[in-house]
């Protein structure tokens, strides 16, 4: 029978809950639930639906229940930065905010201010986006943040809603920019300059935090025994991470979806003015270990991109887009994903001719061309990531693992490894939710070690190697790449 888990794994796109079985050094998924989550335009503010998102969490979870197995334990990881204001009751104030919300940009010039960037990311060691949290809380009403008990993330707003027991899980508090890595918490100084209470945020807590049984009310509700709660990494580029199927040797990992994020795995920080004008945030893994990384605009380009051309009537799987790019002529144009114009939705083939257009190339003359052109300038972009995270460590990258969904895209993962001239491994796939399962189960006593679990993923999933082709063309394109970059 093996020992059972749930994961609620959220995604900005899509959520799912999803069984785990751990039997014998391996482990086994099985998605229960899937469900959309996608932020809502209301009068032209987006905001996430949250009372429906934990409706889906109970469908999920009574689904599990008809399952009729011993089921040990639930954590839920979600995207970072975004949060959930609970008022004195302790129940969700609406709205919940999405981070692509336009406000935003009004959060920079208030924070700008009153502190000083360099002071920011000295605090913090998190890469300046307009969208991290530091930047949202500011725009709050006074009176609105005046009524908040506490401040969750989005995650652990999930485990509240389970366990009752409000804690911010550190993967995810250090998204927000208001953490410090160095002291381990909330930065004084920053919430000082910006006039935030102390406690405003509800307390952190270490990976793999044992919060107590599920609620009673909750567990009869939904037809569940009151299993344990358990915050395991409520961020789940972090939860991701934890599950990479890498040891030993200089490794870096790609936790490749809507973001792209790519970094190494370190024991400390790195904060430091190279860090800072490079764009690089320290972000908290697993067992306080520090994930220096670049957050990079990902196959959000291609979601959105997708999107639009459906909206046209023009309506493909990923699958057909991959063969579209695959066919198109290499290297004809090349964009910046690090563009601002990228990360909001709507109409991404006209942003991607846009930028063409502005930097004498030609616009991409259909959809499989256009596909071509992100693909190529995001293999291009983590070239160039490798290259500035290898100098900011003193440490030469012997390979690449990718995980998380785009894995399973081989042209993306082909040019990778062309453009990175290392081998590439990809898999698994649902390594949030993956890793998510697997520090329940440190926490839990069922696995002695993180080093035991990346054990079991490397026993439990067949990885898929990518090795370097084409060098000298990848080698010419990255030097039109870098001019686009600089």
């Amino acid at each position: 029978m093996g020992t059972h888990y749930l994961a609620c794994d959220l995604g900005a796109d899509s959520g799912r809950v999803i069984l785990g079985t751990l039997d014998h050094g391996k482990i086994s998924l099985e998605e229960l639930h899937r469900f959309p989550t996608g932020a809502t335009k209301v009068a032209g503010a987006l905001h996430w639906e949250f009372d429906r998102l934990l409706n889906e969490l109970k469908a999920g979870l009574r689904k599990a229940a008809a399952k009729n197995l011993p089921i040990a334990s639930i954590s839920t990881d979600s995207w970072g930065v975004d949060y959930v204001i609970h008022d004195e009751h302790g129940l969700p104030m609406s709205p919940v905010w999405c981070y692509r919300d336009s406000r935003t940009a009004g959060g920079v010039e208030t924070v700008r201010s009153k502190v000083e960037w360099p002071v920011i990311y000295a605090e913090t060691g998190i890469q300046f986006m307009a969208l991290n949290t530091i930047y949202q809380i500011v725009t709050e009403p006074a009176g609105r943040l005046a009524q908040a008990k506490h401040v969750l993330l989005i995650g652990d707003a999930f485990n509240y809603f389970c366990s009752g027991i409000a804690r911010n899980e550190v993967s995810n508090a250090s998204t927000t920019q208001l953490y410090n890595p160095v002291n381990r918490g909330w930065s004084k100084r920053l919430f000082a300059a910006l006039g935030l209470r102390e406690g405003l945020f509800a307390p952190i807590c270490d990976s793999g935090t044992r919060l107590g049984p599920m609620k009673k009310n909750l567990a009869a509700e939904v037809g569940l025994p009151p299993i344990e709660v358990i915050a395991s990494c409520s961020h789940d580029t972090g939860a991701a991470v934890a599950a990479v199927p890498a040891n030993g040797g200089s490794w870096a990992y790609l936790s490749s979806g809507t973001w792209s994020l790519m970094g190494v795995e370190l024991p400390d920080p790195v904060i430091n003015d190279q860090a800072r004008t490079l764009g690089f945030t320290n972000e908290i893994g697993y067992g306080n270990t520090v994930r220096l990384l670049k957050n990079i605009v990902g196959l959000w380009l291609i979601q959105e991109s997708r999107r639009y051309w459906a909206k046209q009537g023009r309506k493909m799987e990923f699958s057909e887009l991959e063969k579209q790019a695959a066919a198109a002529a290499p290297f004809v144009s090349l964009i910046n994903p690090d563009d601002p114009r990228f990360l909001s939705p709507d109409d991404m083939p006209k942003k991607i001719a846009e930028f063409c257009r502005e930097t004498g190339q030609p616009e991409p003359a259909g959809i499989g061309a256009c596909v071509r052109c992100i693909y190529e300038s995001l293999a291009l972009f983590y070239r160039v990531t490798l290259r500035r995270t290898e100098r900011l460590i003193g440490k030469k990258i012997e390979r690449l693992h990718i995980v998380g969904g785009g894995s399973k895209d081989t042209t993306l993962n082909q040019f990778t490894a062309n453009a990175l001239k290392i081998p590439v491994l990809a898999g698994p796939t649902e390594c949030a939710a993956l890793g998510n399962i697997l520090v329940q189960a440190i926490a839990l006593g069922h696995l002695e070690s993180h080093e035991a679990a990346r054990e079991v993923v490397k026993n439990s999933f067949e990885l898929t190697t990518f090795t370097p082709q084409d060098s000298a063309q990848w080698d010419a394109a990255a030097v039109r790449f870098e001019k686009l970059v600089s």
